[in-house]
């Protein structure tokens, strides 16, 4: 029986196949049941446009494990440990609720992807994903300012990537400018910063960045790290995720009066992280990814047209006196990002923990130009104000002009044609053919 409100609105949540490989008895039940996963054992990861056989995802004996999960065998083993979780009280009501909805919608999804193993696809990923989470409910993981992606026992990193890598429709994805992510890498090298002043659309945008770069930029792929929001570190569904990235965590100014006698706390904490970053940036070879607006964009409520949303400019010109102060070369680049259509948020900013999440199957965005010095757009600014709010408007003119190159490619379906003098479209993953 479900648990789910008569109310409950269906939905769209589509993934294919990440793999898992357990050094246990589970192992050889997911390969018997599943013989699809036996043969990514061993296997290399092919073109990302289509259903691939995708790395194996370690799980040593030394996780904690439940066998709720894990050793369901079933939809009905799957939604049936939901509710026995919930009725011992383990799983509070409504987190059962969005895991349950959560399956549900995913399930409906991969079948309308077409994929021939979607069965199998969703009893396998569904069941480490549930697992994930309800061991996170039984014991909470805490983050620290500055958290570093799990690599192991359990590889969180390689979760994340496998898991969210079938949302996204390479066929229709394109990247800009790749160059400029090798000339990011070589500056890396050298023990040199770089910051990526961005658009953010969707909680997934870390990894939808990730799986973009990972065959042509794989160090920055691997080794960004990105500002992030207190809600994606409390929210039970996105912890587990949350835990495969590399994070500096704040506090957003949208939230940071929700509750009025919190809002102290919070200060004091995005003044440790601000003490983490300053550090790693004085360490060098550091490439960070800021959402300037302090949120995701939202559509415009009237004509519901999509665009980056306005960026902070003390937030854009806090970032970079923290660049210049750091004693080793830093460089600053604006970053455009399309992806909204895969999880886009809310229509307004919710004060709540534990949103409802559109999610489906589409084409991404990805786009850099050339780094912008702050000396050169300032030089005619008559004071230190005027110069913050110009810097801060190149960089968001910038990302705004790439956005619409790459609406047009996606939404306009011009693919790789909607190129221009100042952005150049490719799609790096097709040299895997």
């Amino acid at each position: 029986m479900s648990i789910l409100p008569p109310s409950s609105t269906t939905l769209s949540f589509c993934t294919i196949n990440p793999r898992v490989y357990l050094h246990s008895s589970h192992a050889r039940s997911l390969f018997c049941r599943f013989p699809v996963l036996s043969s990514a054992a061993g296997g290399s990861m092919v073109n990302s446009s289509s259903s691939s056989i995708l790395p194996p995802l370690l799980v040593s004996t030394e996780v904690r494990q439940s066998p709720t999960f894990l050793d369901a065998r079933s939809q009905q083993d799957l939604l049936s440990g939901i509710q026995k979780e919930m009725e011992t009280g383990t799983l509070p009501k409504p987190v059962a609720q969005l895991m349950e909805e959560l399956y549900l919608n995913y399930r409906n999804a991969v079948f309308q992807s077409g994929n021939p193993h979607a069965e199998e696809i969703v009893l396998s990923n569904m069941s480490v994903a549930l697992d994930r989470i309800l061991l996170d409910v039984k014991e909470p993981f805490e983050f620290s300012p500055y958290h570093e992606a799990i690599r192991e026992p359990f590889n969180y990193y390689m979760f994340v990537q496998n898991y969210i890598r079938p949302l996204i429709n390479f066929r229709e994805s394109y990247v800009g400018n790749v160059s400029l992510f090798h000339e990011m890498e070589e500056q890396l090298k050298k023990g040199e910063n770089v910051i990526l002043i961005s658009n953010h659309q969707t909680e997934a945008d870390p990894v939808i960045i990730s799986l973009l770069l990972e065959t042509t930029s794989p160090h920055i792929s691997e080794t960004a790290i990105y500002v992030a929001g207190d809600r994606v570190v409390t929210d039970p569904l996105c912890k587990p995720f949350s835990m495969g990235r590399n994070l500096l965590c704040v506090y957003s100014k949208k939230h940071m009066n929700d509750v009025p006698e919190l809002a102290e706390m919070k200060r004091r904490a995005n003044t440790r992280s601000l003490k983490e970053m300053a550090l790693l940036l004085r360490g060098g070879s550091k490439l960070i990814w800021i959402a300037a607006s302090g949120g995701r964009d939202r559509p415009d409520p009237i004509t519901n047209q999509w665009s980056p949303a306005p960026f902070d400019a003390s937030a854009v010109d806090n970032m970079r006196r923290l660049v210049e102060h750091a004693g080793v070369p830093g460089h600053i680049y604006p970053l455009s990002l399309l992806c909204y259509d895969i999880m886009p948020p809310p229509p307004q900013v919710e004060i709540e923990i534990g949103e409802r999440r559109v999610i489906s199957f589409h084409g991404a965005g990805l786009s850099v130009a050339p780094k912008i010095d702050f000396n050169e757009i300032t030089a005619s600014c008559g004071g230190p104000d005027e110069a913050k709010e110009a810097y801060s408007r190149a960089l968001y003119d910038s990302v705004c002009r790439q956005y619409n190159v790459l609406k047009t490619a996606i939404h306009g379906a011009q693919g790789s044609d909607a190129s221009t003098t100042s952005v150049s479209l490719t799609q790096p993953w097709q040299l895997l053919n």
